[in-house]
């Protein structure tokens, strides 16, 4: 398997190198711009709480992208070397954003629930800094 790697800086600056990055290793993977624009959005989000919350130890911050097509599949890693969260608790403590207007909504922890709602797959691995998995098939495109 091909894997595509990148390292930015843990910077805003740098998030647009993330997303053309991604624009060209999915059209060749043959996902539609929909989908290209969901997972754009699903990985900037990954990527700004990697700026955001990422705590670097070595006072570079830095962002490890790593892109891996598979036959059916795209999938996208972002890492940062921050200290981590609980992930598994924040989600059992998370409140179900059905029906909530945006005035009730707290600010933060929602980036999650985006990439869950962008995405086929997201995997958080929280033992050494923050690394999101993120995973989205390609879907077969049938024309009648």
């Amino acid at each position: 398997m091909n894997v595509i790697r990148l390292q930015i800086p843990a910077a805003a600056e740098y998030l647009d190198i993330v997303r053309l990055s991604l624009y060209g290793v999915a059209s060749k993977l043959g996902f539609s711009y929909e989908d290209i624009e969901d997972m754009k959005v699903a990985v900037s989000e990954a990527c700004n709480n990697a700026v955001l919350h990422g705590e670097p130890q070595s006072g570079s911050g830095q962002i490890e992208i790593s892109y891996e097509p598979g036959d059916d599949r795209l999938t996208v890693k972002v890492k940062d070397d921050g200290t981590g969260f609980n992930y598994q608790e924040r989600q059992e403590h998370a409140v179900p954003l059905t029906g909530a207007s945006p005035s009730e909504l707290q600010s933060g922890g929602l980036g999650i629930y985006l990439m869950q709602a962008l995405m086929d797959e997201v995997i958080v691995n929280t033992d050494k800094g923050t690394e999101v998995t993120l995973v989205k098939y390609v879907q077969n495109k049938t024309t009648n």
